[in-house]
Order: C-alpha cells, then sequence, then structure tokens
C-alpha cells in the first residue's frame, strides 16, 4: 500500500470545526482540496498528520491554534456600529462582508 509522502500531490476532502464542534470550512459539494505534501501549502498540524496515511484512509486531526491559523490577536477584531450598515441590510452573526 502507497503512503503519502513529501512530494506528492494529495486530495483530500475535508471538515473544519472549532473546539465547541461549529463548522468553519469544508470541501463537502465541491471538489477534493489539492497540495502538495510538505511544501507548506496547509496548516502544519493536518499536513504532518497526513504523512504516511493511505489512499483512502479516514482520519480526525486536532491542531493547535499554532499549528493551524496562529493564536486570536484582538487587535485583528473590528466592531462596527450597526447604524454604519444600510438600515434595509440584513445582518447576522457570521456574516462576511467586503
Amino acid at each position: 500500500m502507497t503512503m503519502a509522502k513529501p512530494g506528492d500531490t494529495v486530495r483530500i476532502h475535508y471538515t473544519g470545526r472549532l473546539t465547541d464542534g461549529s463548522e468553519f470550512d469544508s470541501s463537502n459539494g465541491r471538489d477534493p482540496l489539492e497540495f502538495t505534501l510538505g511544501a507548506g501549502q496547509i496548516i502544519p498540524g493536518l499536513e504532518r498528520e497526513i504523512a504516511g496515511m493511505a489512499v483512502g484512509e479516514r482520519k480526525t486531526v486536532t491542531a493547535i491554534a499554532t499549528e493551524a491559523y496562529g493564536a486570536h490577536q484582538p487587535e485583528g477584531v473590528q466592531v462596527v456600529p450597526r447604524e454604519n450598515f444600510p438600515a434595509d441590510m440584513d445582518v447576522a452573526v457570521g456574516l462576511h462582508l467586503e
């Protein structure tokens, strides 16, 4: 059985969840995520766990913040008063705006 090793092109389906179980990302309904193992294209905590896996193998991976997207940075949080948005705009927790 062939095991994934650095330099291999890997395709995975995934679901990312926070510690409270809420989903923050998923490949569900999309093409699998494709990347070169060992090239630093995905978070280190996941990349490390994929090395050595076989085709079709399933695994649950828990990555700590420093091996994922980094620790929470309060200075990166922006609070925007509701009155700064149009009155008829539907706003909800988790809504992404650009």
